[in-house]
């Protein structure tokens, strides 16, 4: 079987269940494991990496109120590549390709390839598009098997949380420029990891917010994770914004308590990694519980390294 994939989190999944080299295609923010780095690219962003944000935001509202994709597919490459199946996804029309994207190119094919398009809407959506992955692709079983060992890590984790009687308040920040809260499976992260999103729903898409919104939600914990940046880019992204009087009065960050994610790895993309974002988000929320190593990586306190430069100036 030959396999494109067009979602990172696909990209992921397939990894994970043995499929090293039936994997032929990828976009071109497949980056996980190292080996998809080695495969083809067939799609690419319109938008230039070194957009600032406040830019992607404006590009991205120009785009779809026009009704165009943010993404070109490389249809030479498609059809040079032969696939029997491709992975792309309907639930995030700025986040990856989806079905559309595809059209013309498939309209090459003599054959067309088998098209299967995820969509989920929460975690318990993410695990069951693991083991639809693995019966679309006759590998049922190491699908079960993985999804075993993402129950018993959170069954650890239940059992560790449980004895926490506090919920932390948080506010999940999806983008800075202008401010975005996340959705979907992130507010049932939070919940699992012994918090409560104080803005963000289950089953609903990101959306913005004021810094009014947040200022009311007086959270305990804010969490930095730009859809699609890694933890040194959030982190970046915090250190240059206007931290007004009314922004520092915030309970987390008058305590130190804003942190920058790993979103890219660990909560953007709704593979089987996000049960180390779980676990991440379990080690914000209780400083002291044990966590992997993985985990401990995911999340890194910011406001320390804020207070420290302006004390500095």
């Amino acid at each position: 079987m030959r396999i494109v994939s067009l979602l990172p989190s696909a990209t992921e999944i397939l990894f994970a269940l043995g499929f090293d080299r039936e994997v032929v295609g990828v976009s071109h923010e497949c980056d996980f494991p190292e080996q998809a780095r080695s495969k083809r690219v067939v799609i690419q962003s319109r938008i230039p990496d070194d957009t600032a944000p406040a830019e992607i935001d404006r590009l991205v509202r120009e785009y779809v109120s026009r009704g165009e994709s943010l993404y070109a597919v490389d249809a030479q490459a498609l059809e040079e590549l032969a696939p029997d199946l491709i992975i792309t996804q309907d639930l995030c029309h700025v986040c990856a390709a989806s079905p559309d994207d595809l059209g013309a190119a498939l309209a090459r094919f003599a054959e067309r390839p088998e098209v299967l398009c995820l969509n989920p809407q929460d975690l318990g959506d993410v695990w069951r598009d693991i083991l639809w992955v693995g019966e679309q692709t006759r590998r049922g079983r190491a699908a079960e098997a993985l999804l075993e060992r993402i129950g018993e890590r959170l069954g650890t984790l239940e059992q560790i949380v449980a004895d926490r009687a506090e919920r932390t308040l948080v506010t999940f920040l999806e983008w800075l420029q202008p401010f975005y809260v996340g959705g979907h499976w992130v507010p049932e992260m939070i919940e699992l990891a012994g918090g409560r999103d104080v803005l963000g729903g289950v089953h609903t898409p990101s959306f913005r917010v004021t810094l009014d919104d947040i200022v009311a939600a007086e959270p305990d914990i804010i969490l930095v994770s730009p859809c699609g940046y890694g933890a040194q880019q959030a982190r970046n992204e915090y250190l240059v914004m206007a931290h007004t009087d009314e922004w520092n009065a915030i309970p987390a960050v008058r305590n130190g308590r804003v942190f920058a994610l790993e979103a890219n790895s660990y909560f953007s993309r709704p593979g089987p990694r996000l049960i180390t974002g779980i676990e991440a988000l379990a080690g914000v929320f209780h400083p002291g519980m044990p966590v992997g190593e993985g985990a401990q990586r995911a999340a890194t306190p910011i406001s320390a390294q804020l207070n420290a430069r302006a004390a500095t100036v």
